[in-house]
This record gives structure tokens, sequence and C-alpha cells, in this order.
């Protein structure tokens, strides 16, 4: 069973953390006031009971009653395929990819940019498909291959990467993560695209400092390199 570290009481504007074994006793300590929560069986998911220390009487009553739901407290863990590694993390089922990515694994490539899915900063590969990472529940990409821009190339040799540098896309540099994983996942899926079919495959991707054109002659170059 693992420890509860955030249950807390707070009294008079001030909050004291207790930590102890789901199956001791929490203790709860206010500036006044010390209340402590005991088992009232042998399963600690049927104990639900604050009291009043009476070695504090005299102090003002200050009595709480609650029910416990440990589902609230003790995150699931996910398993997910990130580059070719697996990777297990603790989380809530609705954080989103992006985030993970970010604060859990430490893999910052990945940026953040609207949160709505509609600029393509966070974009990453499902499966080998580009996905908007800001909005996707990590629920949904356990046990899926997921790809950064960090998995790309190991050395930034992936045809799209050298047609990046060769054209000299970047101005910021803040989106063009987004825009290469963006553009490496369509020339997987279409090799040899027409103009047209370049514009309709980035235009959603959006670059705050216009160098869309660049954008477009990389990925034509990209696809000649492939």
């Amino acid at each position: 069973m693992k420890d509860i570290s955030y249950l807390f009481a707070q009294y008079d504007n001030k909050t004291t953390l207790g930590k102890e074994s789901l199956l001791g006793s929490i203790i709860f300590l206010t500036d006044r006031d010390h209340y402590y929560w005991k088992p009232t069986s042998d399963n600690p998911k049927n104990s639900s009971c604050l009291s009043q220390d009476k070695r504090l009487q005299g102090y003002k009553s200050f009595f709480v009653s609650f029910n416990l739901n440990f589902n609230r407290f003790i995150m699931p863990e996910y398993t997910l395929k990130v580059n070719g590694k697996s990777v297990t993390v603790d989380v809530d089922a609705d954080t989103p990819l992006l985030w993970v990515l970010r604060d859990e694994l430490n893999m910052v490539g990945t940026k953040f940019g609207c949160g709505i899915a509609q600029c393509g900063a966070c974009t990453v590969h499902l499966d080998h498909n580009a996905i908007r990472s800001c909005s996707l529940p990590i629920s949904i990409a356990q046990d899926r291959d997921i790809t950064t821009i960090e998995g790309l190339s190991e050395d930034g040799s992936h045809p799209v990467q050298e047609a990046w540098k060769e054209i000299g896309v970047p101005q910021c540099g803040y989106c063009q993560s987004g825009q290469i994983m963006t553009a490496s996942a369509f020339l997987k899926q279409n090799p040899n695209p027409s103009r047209k079919e370049i514009r309709e495959a980035m235009h959603s991707n959006i670059c705050r400092c216009a160098s869309y054109n660049r954008i477009e002659k990389a990925v034509a170059l990209a696809a000649k390199n492939l």
C-alpha cells in the first residue's frame, strides 16, 4: 500500500501536511488543535473518522468526518514506448502527453504553444502519425509508439532535419520541432508530394516568424533526399 503525503487538515488558515502509512494513523496538526485519523477496521478502505485529541481539551472544538476515496490519492501507472524505449510514469489519466514528455521525462524539444491543438508546436508522432500532444490524454497513448523530436534521429541526420539546415528555415526556432515532426510524418506517407500537397500538409502548423516559404522549400528538398 502506498503512502499518502498530501492529505491535510486546514484550520485558522494554516495547513500542516501529515504523512503516514495508510495502515497506520494519519496525523493532522494545526496551530491550536491536534487531530488524528485511526482505522476503524482491518480494512482501511472502510475507515473514515477524524476525532479530537483528548490531551488538548479546553481548546476550541473542531470535528471533521470524511470518507476516504483511495483512487483520488494513488496515481495510476502508464507504460509508454517513447523513442523506442519503454518508460513508466505515475500521472493522472487525463494528463496531456505533452506535459508527461516535458515534466516527467524531461524531453523538452516538444513545445507548448496554444494548449488547444491549433498551432502545431507540440506535434509528435503516435504510431507514425502526427498528433498534437497538448490535447492527447496519456491514457490514450499507453502501449503505443511515440516519437518525439529527440527520437527522430540520434544525430540530427534525418532528411527533413538536414533540409531544414540547408535551407536555413528557423528564425526564432520555437515552432520548428513541431514543423519538422509534421513534415517527416507527411513525407513518410507521401514521399513524392506536389507543391500544393506540401502546403496543405503544413498549413495548420503556425510559424509566428512567417518562414512559410522556406518551410515549403525544405519539405520539397527533403522529399528529394529520402
